[in-house]
């Protein structure tokens, strides 16, 4: 029986370690997207800090990436600046492996 609640708890700590992994790695996405969307704004070393946290808190929203789509759409409009769904989603896809290859 210890063999059985030793795999069990390392099952609970793989699980645990990936959980995090996954959770470092999207917000190190958002902060890469956070700098893209920042320079295609056109905002300034501070303003793209302070978007950043922005970007990172909205993902807070809920679960998926609807809420940081939205906020970035959101922002463009509000700057007047078109921006594909299609050039949003690569970017975020890019953003996303290259914060993979930071953690792997």
């Amino acid at each position: 029986m210890n063999k059985f609640n030793d795999r069990e708890k390392s099952f609970e700590n793989k699980f645990a370690h990936d959980q995090e992994l996954q959770f470092k790695v999207t917000a190190r996405r958002n902060k890469y997207l956070a700098e893209w969307v920042s320079k295609r704004l056109g905002k300034n070393d501070i303003e793209t800090d302070n978007y950043i946290k922005e970007l990172i808190k909205a993902d807070f929203e809920e679960p998926g990436d609807q809420d940081i789509i939205r906020k970035i759409k959101k922002d463009f409009e509000k700057n007047n600046i078109s921006l594909e769904s299609a050039e949003l989603d690569q970017e975020i896809k890019n953003c996303l492996e290259r914060a993979k290859k930071d953690f792997l």
